[in-house]
């Protein structure tokens, strides 16, 4: 007969080796430019949003990379491939240091692994496509949209967070009350701590009854007790299996916790942030900075200041009044 030590439940290992990419979407805000290529895809300077995505996940100790993906997602897939002959061509061409670069896309320790999304039903969906795959250990779960620019990757700090502390996290940063309703919103018990358990969750909440305005921003570190509830919660806002609606669940029986993460973050899912983000890593960016930087301060030069456009304006109308007035005492004198 077994001892009680050879039933008990294992403990919750600390390392989390699996990264979960939602990446199904169709992104109809890019739209022509989304038609045949995935948003995922967009380049932000010199790398495709996905690939930030991935080099954070690896930063934070993943090996495994599961993609959720959809049609017209082929070329996430490609991009992770190996391509020999790109690489000789640029090394025949003297191209070495690009040819490295095209090598180190994917180390090779990191297995790729491509489920496909069979409906679009949403985030908690595509979540629960992902559990043969990630098995019975915690893992993470990547919403390349938002790009989070910090000195340690987003999901590396979780990961210290989640050795902790034990329990699943969630990424969250303050948001204006008026745009409570385009996130997840998160009521914590210690509302001014890095890390808090979260007392309740909804999504989408309108300003006025929103419990806070702290946001889920697209990062999770979650322990595979989500996809119980996933399974249970059915579909909700929109007919979709929302994510919100299992963790609702989920922190129910365990603790799950917000982590208020060090970092900017560009919200890549519509054009104006990903136009910022797109920005400020130019400026960023070690063969490009200087220049694009001097390009920017040159064009800011050309353009009307606000005060100066206001008093151009105004003079303007002046002067159409002024000759409206003269016109109209012309044209009495010849009465």
């Amino acid at each position: 007969m077994g001892s009680l030590a050879d039933t008990a439940e294992p403990t919750m290992k600390a390392q989390i080796r699996t990264a979960v990419f939602p990446v199904a979407g169709r992104g109809t805000r890019f739209l022509p430019a989304t038609k045949a290529s995935p948003k995922e895809m967009l380049p932000v300077v010199d790398k495709p949003l996905i690939q930030y995505a991935v080099e954070e996940a690896l930063a934070a100790g993943a090996e495994r990379l599961v993609f959720i993906t959809g049609a017209s997602k082929r070329a996430i897939e490609d991009h992770f491939d190996s391509d020999p002959e790109l690489e000789k061509l640029l090394e025949s061409q003297g191209k070495s240091e690009l040819a490295q670069q095209m090598r180190a896309v994917l180390p090779a320790y990191a297995t790729c692994i491509y489920i496909r999304q069979p409906a679009p039903l949403g985030l908690g969906h595509a979540v629960l496509c992902a559990e043969a795959a990630v098995g019975r250990e915690p893992f993470f779960v990547h919403l390349a949209d938002d790009l989070i620019d910090a000195a340690v990757p987003c999901l590396k700090q979780m990961a210290a967070s989640f050795a902790f502390h034990r329990g699943s996290l969630l990424g969250v940063e303050e948001v204006p009350r008026r745009d409570t309703d385009k996130y997840g919103i998160v009521e914590v018990e210690a509302a001014r701590e890095p890390v808090s358990r979260i007392r309740s969750i909804v999504e989408k909440p309108r300003p006025a009854v929103a419990p806070s305005t702290l946001a889920v921003v697209g990062r999770y570190v979650l322990t595979p007790d989500i996809f119980d509830d996933l399974r249970q919660v059915g579909r909700g806002a929109g007919g979709e299996i929302q994510l919100t609606d299992g963790i609702a669940r989920l922190l129910k029986r365990e603790a799950v916790y917000a982590h208020r993460f060090e970092g900017k973050r560009f919200d890549c899912g519509n054009k104006l942030g990903y136009l910022q983000a797109t920005v400020e890593f130019a400026l960023a960016h070690p063969e490009l900075s200087h220049s694009f930087r001097r390009y920017l301060l040159q064009l800011v030069g050309e353009l009307p200041s606000p005060a100066s456009g206001a008093r151009k304006a105004g003079a303007r109308q002046k002067a159409g009044a002024a000759r409206k007035r003269r016109l109209a005492a012309k044209t009495a004198r010849k009465t």
